[in-house]
């Protein structure tokens, strides 16, 4: 029969593994260069997204969001990107991930006057590896295409291409 002493014994070490566990969790890899910029993570390199300001304009009622160009540089292969993000000004919980439209030399994105018909914004999961940074990563598949990252009631996009 297990006494007082070997019980007691066995939490504190218990404990000590538990400890040791979160100690083991401590993020070690890259850290992105600038701040309140998503960065791509492709294993142990990290890949700057395209920070371009969007023009905003009014189109039968609904409002469009462009940005020139048809393509970004900033490419990943990967179906679900993940990000790192080292906040400063911009909180990560304020990031929406639209896909662009191309269209006449641009990307476009449509934010319609109903709600119920509103553009879609894809479902994304934060992680807080440290004080300032975040791992942010798609939650849905992204098809091929152009797509961006954008704090709610600013005109930033942080732009990239799944290819």
């Amino acid at each position: 029969m297990p006494t007082r002493r070997n019980v007691l014994s066995g939490v504190i070490g218990l404990a000590a593994a538990a400890s040791l566990g979160k100690a083991a969790e401590k993020y070690d890899g890259p850290v992105p260069q600038k701040h309140d910029v998503p960065y791509l993570m492709h294993g142990d390199t990290l890949i700057e997204t395209e920070s371009v300001a969007a023009t905003q304009a009014a189109s039968k009622g609904d409002t469009v969001f462009t940005v020139a160009g048809v393509t970004s540089p900033a490419k990943t292969p990967l179906a679900e990107p993940i990000f790192l993000f080292v906040s400063e000004r911009i909180a990560p919980t304020t990031l929406g991930l639209y896909q662009f439209d191309v269209k006449n030399g641009r990307r476009e994105i449509v934010i319609p006057k109903k709600k119920s018909g509103s553009s879609k914004v894809f479902h994304t999961s934060i992680k807080q590896l440290s004080q300032v940074l975040v791992r942010l990563e798609a939650s849905e598949y992204l098809e091929n295409g152009e797509y961006c990252l954008s704090p709610e009631g600013e005109n930033i996009a942080f732009c990239f291409t799944v290819i």
